[in-house]
């Protein structure tokens, strides 16, 4: 992601952490010119929304995925077809960073709103970007990106409710942008030409909703 790291410390608390056992925790401060602030104003309805593809689970929503799954050694170490990998494998991708696509986005179209897929899945973050009061709504189709299979297999494993879903995970899409609908190919061309994916998951509608998830 290209940050500094200025300073920091290794604590030695023999007894809070076992022997061989640590923890690592961190923090980050920016700023930027108020000119630059993508704070989601402009959005209006038919804007277009996009998703740039998360990797894995990503860093949310594992107390749920510690209840669904039989978290042992041998269980980490076995291959699943239906993941196409080991469970260990699937659950233990890094985090994507976006910063580099985000930046250089920013430099050549304008981003209406972005909002990232963290804690509360797509129902709890996309209406952040979105403007209040302006009976705005998120309209997302589902079938427009590849769910990806972990969650797809979470789902059928801990038979959760399919919006339950989309209210605790990424289901494969880290980050959402609006752009107006002719800056579209254009971040569409910049996504790619960093070999990345992006897709047109749905657009800016007039709906009392904050964000509606339209099921396939």
């Amino acid at each position: 992601a290209e940050c500094a790291l200025v300073g920091g410390e290794t604590a030695e608390m023999p007894g809070f952490y076992p022997e061989d056992e640590y923890d690592m925790a961190g923090f980050a401060v920016g700023i930027v010119d108020k000119k630059n602030m993508i704070t989601g104003e402009n959005i209006k309805e038919g804007d277009v929304i996009i998703g740039l593809p998360s990797s894995g689970i990503h860093s949310n929503g594992y107390s749920l995925v510690r209840k669904i799954f039989n978290i042992t050694e041998e269980s980490c170490k076995e291959y699943n077809e239906k993941l196409g990998e080991t469970l260990g494998e699937a659950l233990l991708k890094p985090t994507k960073i976006y910063v580099k696509e985000i930046l250089e986005l920013v430099k050549n179209v304008e981003i209406k709103g972005i909002s990232n897929i963290t804690g509360g899945g797509f129902i709890e973050n996309i209406p952040r970007c979105i403007p209040k009061n302006k009976n705005l709504c998120a309209t997302i189709e589902e079938g427009t990106w590849p769910v990806l299979p972990v969650f797809e297999l979470m789902q059928e494993l801990g038979e959760v409710e399919r919006m339950s879903m989309y209210n605790t995970f990424n289901m494969g899409i880290g980050m959402v942008l609006v752009v107006a609908p002719e800056n579209v190919s254009k971040v569409m061309e910049i996504v790619e030409g960093m070999n990345d994916k992006a897709y047109v998951i749905g657009k800016i509608t007039s709906n009392e909703k904050e964000v509606e998830i339209c099921l396939k």
